[in-house]
Parts: C-alpha cells; structure tokens; sequence
C-alpha cells in the first residue's frame, strides 16, 4: 500500500476514535448521577479511544503525515440527532444505551473497513489495527449487553 493511502487509512481511524471520545463525554453529561455504572463504563471506552488515537497519531507521524485532528461527518451528524433525540426522549438509561451502541457500530465498521485485505496495510499498522478492533468489539458487547438488560425491564 502507497504510504499516503495508510495516512489516510489511519487518519480516519483516528476521526472515528474522536467521535468515540466526543460521543461518551455527552453520554457521560446525559447520565444521572446513580447510573456510575454506565458512567465508569463510557469513561472506560472514552480512555481506550484516546490511547488509540495516540497509537495511530505516532503511526501517522512516523510515516511523516499530517494527524487528522477533525471527527468523521456522519460523527457530527449523530451527535445533533443524538442531542435532539435525547431532548425528545429524555436521558434514560435505555436511550443512552442505544445511541452509545449505535456509536459503536460506526466504530466496528470503521475498523472492518480499515482492515479489509485490499487496503495491503503494512503488517505492523495491521496488526495495531486488529488488537485495537479486538479491544472495541470487547467494549461493543459490553455496551450491548446492558443495552440488552435495559431492554428486558419493559
């Protein structure tokens, strides 16, 4: 793979690393002080998003490319619907929930996109990528799972 192709790989997993940091900080604003369950949880994803950001950031300067510092668009597009629909719905549990695994979906394609065979990374850039998709799948189910609980209330 041509060494600007890579930058550019890396650099839009780092625009979807920072629509997982923006997107759990407003999850941890619209979480209610009881719910420090949720709270450790969204911080636990928001501080491995920012160690990857980190990682990709050194990949990115280490290829002598410029770091994207920007989010995704469709990222910025969510946030909006996710501040109208929280506004419409409230800030319950279940809705945060579903929204946080929404985020995290985007993030899971992010990195299966990324990861594609035809994107040749270079094999170490490759094998970061994969732990840190491992790692986000780990979060998703998590995610997931009490998304699922909430569920199982109604």
């Amino acid at each position: 793979m041509e060494k600007n192709e890579t930058i550019n790989v890396l650099n839009d997993l780092i625009r979807i690393n920072n629509d997982r940091i923006e997107g759990y900080a407003k999850a941890m604003k619209e979480t209610k002080d009881e719910d420090s369950d949720l709270r450790n949880t969204f911080n636990r994803c928001a501080d491995e998003s920012r160690r990857y950001k980190q990682e990709l950031l050194d990949q990115v300067r280490k290829l002598g490319g410029e770091p994207a510092s920007d989010t995704t668009q469709p990222g910025k597009i969510y946030r909006v619907w996710m501040d109208v629909k929280s506004s419409l719905t409230g800030h319950g549990r279940k809705s945060i929930l579903e929204l946080c695994e929404y985020g995290e979906d985007a993030a899971k394609k992010a990195y299966e996109k990324a990861l594609e065979p035809d994107n040749n990374l270079p094999s170490d850039i490759r094998s970061l990528a994969q732990k840190e998709m491992d790692t986000l799948r780990s979060s998703h189910d998590a995610i997931k799972h009490y998304r699922d609980m909430e569920r199982n209330k109604d």
